[in-house]
């Protein structure tokens, strides 16, 4: 790729970054992991935290090459947090089990190295014109889909008004600014953008726009599409057993090889089970039900590691990045509408006993904006800004909407607000939400009603799909931000989430439903634009701190803090952290515990 300055200057600080994580752990031959302490943190401070501090028991597992021959055959059963609803990345929204299943089946355009830069990989080539408004890419040759058919710029071409159609992809072309894909040689894709986008390769990593899927099948049978994909991956759908089992069969003509010229995959088969509750996934993994688990959960990494060192066989690996949890506020629904409101629950929100609550105290850093502490994006201004635990200014900041004889709920002056809280059945995250419903409540002006749905009705609640794409939900946890390029989150994130407020914005064709907080602000949207026509690295740190600053202001969203992730694995499934890109380079680990299968292997 061309426009070589910001690449090369994140690859040094993303290098920075993930040198000094690795340096809590390290991995070796055989797969084992030893933990050592990754450094203290005080969090009981006023004083924000520094960039590139970690929390106690922050410990990420080395990513490097496994040595070792590699073998064929055999399979794996793989226990997810939960069922994906569909298959689809143009159509269903996609979280990390969502992710697992779907990598398996399409190949993407473009995947991200261990230095944080963006390399082509269906894509060889991947460059763009002066002003980011038009990027040409040239596809590998000899690429066939599952049903025989050849990969070609056309099949590019052809995904395109699908995913304009797409719940899923008309948001994700919107944020990337795609207008139009057009075949403009064999295999030469062109992308022309309305406005610059200098992120484009971090789009086209990851669904619903990077994903590649065989536009004549999708059309052909969309509904059952979304349980018999067509991709070009290294596995086929073989069986969808909704809410028990996908079974994904090796493609035996898969493009890929690993850096020695060995044939890809390696597996014969995974197996991937939804196994909503962290505890029993936990225990599937001990009692050899599975082979490999993954958790977002504080405590369940807690619990692993507990059973490693209490003797258990398994190996935690594990990756703390960029994604932090909490919670967000519907702004379109009264009374959070009303940002006294907004911050005024947050002030009631002690994070120490949040993160206590889900079991992270010593591994997670409480949070104050969408990037950790070691990530070159971090802003201490934005830490220092951010409104930290003071229940008194709360319970005084509440009490003025609810004096307010023109607040937005329509009660009388003095009367409670009532506050929905939702948040999946984990017991963790109840017992999460428990310590804010307490903290709230003890306020004397918040009446809380606590609501669980499993996973992906508590997504499709967010989303509103059933609602024209605008959630009717009130106070909802969340999880925000990846180790993408902040532009993959932030700009379809703040995007005008209807049409009527892309309408009055005077940007009538920008809307997206992945704007589950339904915050629109001007200067916010304005600065997410603005970091898409440059790849200056300051520029672009100014204008991401800006809108974090923004959000400290206005407060749509609160945090607990920053997610560990980890997948537990028995000892002979090697190949998780190790995994390459075409070019041979190693690739970023294990982001949001998604996994990378193509070269899981297991050992004799």
């Amino acid at each position: 790729m061309n426009k070589r300055s910001l690449s090369k200057l994140l690859a040094l600080l993303f290098a920075f970054a993930l040198v000094a994580a690795a340096c809590g752990g390290s991995s070796d031959a055989d797969g084992e992991t030893t933990d050592t302490t990754a450094g203290e943190t005080e969090t009981d401070t006023d004083e924000p935290i520094a960039a590139g501090e970690e929390a106690e028991g922050d410990v990420d597992t080395e990513v490097e090459e496994i040595e070792g021959e590699r073998s064929y055959g055999g399979s794996i059963a793989v226990g997810l947090e939960a069922e994906a609803v569909g298959l689809r990345p143009w159509e269903d929204t996609c979280s990390s089990p969502c992710y697992n299943m779907m990598i398996t089946v399409f190949d993407k355009l473009t995947d991200q190295a261990l230095d944080g830069t963006y390399q082509p990989y269906l894509f060889e080539t991947l460059e763009a014109n002066e002003d980011f408004t038009e990027w040409v890419g040239v596809l590998r040759s000899g690429v066939t889909f599952h049903n025989g058919v050849e990969l070609t710029a056309q099949s590019i071409a052809d995904m395109f008004p699908i995913q304009q159609e797409g719940a899923a992809g008309a948001g994700g072309l919107s944020a990337a600014n795609i207008i139009d894909v057009q075949a403009t040689g064999d295999l030469e894709v062109t992308y022309t953008l309305s406005q610059s986008n200098s992120a484009l390769p971090a789009t086209l990593a990851r669904a619903p726009v990077g994903m590649v899927f065989e536009a004549g099948a999708a059309a052909a049978d969309p509904d059952g599409s979304a349980n018999e994909p067509v991709g070009t991956g290294p596995f086929m759908i073989e069986s969808r057993d909704l809410d028990n089992e996908t079974i994904v069969v090796r493609n035996d003509n898969y493009w890929g090889v690993d850096p020695e010229g060995n044939q890809l995959p390696f597996l014969d088969q995974i197996s991937f089970r939804p196994i909503p509750d962290e505890g029993t996934r936990l225990d599937a993994l001990l009692s050899g039900t599975v082979d490999v688990f993954q958790t977002l959960r504080q405590g369940t990494i807690r619990d692993g590691r507990a059973a490693r060192d209490g003797g258990e066989d398994i190996v935690m690996v594990e990756f703390q990045g960029n994604n932090v949890g909490g919670g967000m506020f519907n702004v379109l629904v009264p009374p959070f509408d009303d940002v006294r409101v907004r911050r005024g629950l947050t002030q009631m929100n002690s994070q120490e006993n949040v993160i206590e609550a889900l079991g992270g105290t010593g591994i997670s850093l409480p949070g104050t904006q969408w990037f950790s502490p070691d990530s070159p994006w971090y802003s201490e201004k934005v830490a220092a800004a951010w409104p930290s635990f003071d229940f008194e200014a709360g319970s005084a900041t509440l009490q003025e909407y609810i004096d307010d004889p023109e607040r937005s709920d329509g009660k009388a002056p003095g009367e409670s607000i009532e506050v929905e809280l939702s948040c999946p059945p984990d017991p963790s995250l109840i017992a999460a939400m428990q310590v804010l419903e307490q903290t709230w409540t003890a306020s004397g002006v918040v009446d809380v009603n606590l609501t669980n749905y499993d996973q992906q009705t508590h997504i499709n609640y967010a989303l509103g799909a059933e609602n024209g794409f605008v959630g009717e939900h009130g106070a909802h946890c969340w999880r925000f931000s990846s180790d993408s390029d902040p532009a993959s989150d932030i700009n379809p994130g703040f995007a005008p989430p209807t049409a009527e407020i892309a309408e009055a914005a005077g940007i009538p064709d920008v809307v997206s439903p992945l704007n589950f907080a339904n915050y629109f602000d001007g200067e916010v949207f304005g600065a997410a634009v603005a970091a898409l026509q440059t790849d200056d690295f300051d520029e672009r740190y100014a204008l991401y701190e800006s809108i974090m600053l923004k959000i400290a202001e206005d407060v749509p969203i609160w945090y607990s803090g920053h997610t560990a992730t980890a997948f537990g694995t028995n000892p002979a499934v090697m190949g998780l952290t190790g995994w390459h890109l075409p070019s041979g380079d190693i690739g970023i680990g294990i982001p949001a515990v998604e996994g990378r299968w193509h070269e899981v292997w297991l050992s004799n």
